[in-house]
């Protein structure tokens, strides 16, 4: 073990960090810290995940990876959505193998050595909007949009000319009991923030048929 794997296990609380992290705690050129790291990944030390983000090995870890958190780092600004979002607020039945996240920036897929994250370009005025930030009991924390606001992002990917609530229960099989949790203060938060016009019908389509 070499001292940056010493100094990260020490210093790091998470098991998944950047490279922006380890230059506080190694002060040296970037030269000798690629180095440094370079090594303690041949020595099975970290695991590289992509360019500048890494996790330290299984043996190292003081806790469990959650792969959302990882979501956060491998490809940004993002947030998790579409059909993980929807898994995670218990909206959709079946279990969700790739992490799907949207972005700002443009479509990207990572396969990496903890899991395949998918990343896809939803335009709208304020990306966070319906998203609230979550945190576990270790510390690692991401960014969550709501079920609602994965169901918008949805609707936008996959170009459906939804405007009701049953091709939410027919398709996805979304139970109608869940669709009541839905507050009027979850469609005011996503007014205005879409500029596609599927969307914008899908929002007032389900507003209306909810609440009046």
């Amino acid at each position: 073990m070499n001292k940056l794997t010493k100094s990260i296990i020490q210093h790091i609380p998470n098991p998944v960090f950047t490279v922006q992290e380890l230059a506080v705690l190694e002060a040296g050129s970037d030269n000798t810290r690629h180095s440094l790291v370079k090594r303690a990944i041949a020595d099975g030390d970290l695991i590289h995940i992509r360019r500048g983000c890494y996790a330290l090995s299984p043996l190292y870890r003081k806790s469990v990876i959650q792969p959302f958190a990882v979501a956060q780092l491998v490809y940004g600004p993002s947030y998790i959505s579409l059909e993980s979002a929807l898994s995670a607020h218990g909206w959709i039945p079946e279990g969700v193998q790739e992490i799907t996240c949207v972005s700002v920036r443009p479509k990207r897929n990572f396969d990496t050595p903890l899991g395949n994250f998918s990343y896809q370009q939803v335009p709208q005025n304020i990306l966070y909007a319906g998203v609230a930030r979550v945190q576990n009991e270790t510390g690692q924390s991401w960014m969550l949009a709501s079920a609602l606001k994965s169901l918008a992002d949805y609707v936008y990917l996959h170009k459906l000319d939804w405007v009701s609530k049953y091709p939410l229960i027919e398709s996805l099989r979304i139970e109608k009991e869940q669709l009541l949790e839905l507050t009027a203060g979850d469609f005011e938060s996503l007014e205005n923030n879409y500029s596609s016009r599927r969307v914008i019908r899908f929002l007032a389509g389900l507003k209306k048929e909810l609440f009046e």
